[in-house]
C-alpha cells in the first residue's frame, strides 16, 4: 500500500491531520494535471493552474463528511473530475455574461437560484 493510498484511509476514517499529510505528496503532480487542463482552454484564461488546484482541493475535501477514494488512482481521478467541472461552469458562467446575471438579480430573492456557500478562497479565484 502507497503513502498517499494509507493516508487517504485515515482521510476517510476522519482524521484532521491525515489531509495535511496528504497534501506535499499530491500537490506537485495535481498541479501538473491542472496546468495540462489549463492548456486546453481557450486563450486568455485569467484563472491560474495553481487557483484550479485549491478550488479543486476544496472540493474534494474540504467537507464536512469524509471523502471517499480507494486508492491514489481514485483520488487523481476525482481531483481531474472536480477540475474539469469547474472549468465547465465557469466557461458557462462566463458565457451567460452578464445579462443573464441582470436578470437574475431582477427576480425576487423566493424565485432566485439558490448559490452555494463557498470559501472566500475559492470566491477569490472565480474573479476576473
Amino acid at each position: 500500500m502507497s503513502e498517499v493510498t494509507r493516508i487517504l484511509n485515515a482521510v476517510q476514517q476522519g482524521d484532521p491531520k491525515a489531509a495535511e499529510e496528504l497534501i506535499p505528496l499530491v500537490y506537485e503532480e495535481i498541479r501538473k494535471l491542472a496546468a495540462h487542463k489549463m492548456a486546453n482552454e481557450a486563450p486568455g484564461q485569467t484563472l491560474q493552474p495553481t487557483a484550479l488546484v485549491h478550488a479543486a482541493w476544496l472540493r474534494l475535501v474540504g467537507h464536512d463528511e469524509p471523502a471517499r477514494f480507494q486508492n491514489r488512482a481514485y483520488f487523481f481521478g476525482a481531483a481531474a473530475e472536480a477540475m474539469r467541472r469547474i472549468l465547465i461552469e465557469r466557461a458557462r458562467r462566463k458565457k451567460a455574461g452578464p445579462l443573464k446575471l441582470r436578470k437574475a438579480r431582477s427576480l425576487p430573492r423566493s424565485h432566485r437560484p439558490r448559490a452555494q456557500a463557498r470559501s472566500s478562497a475559492v470566491t477569490s479565484c472565480w474573479k476576473e
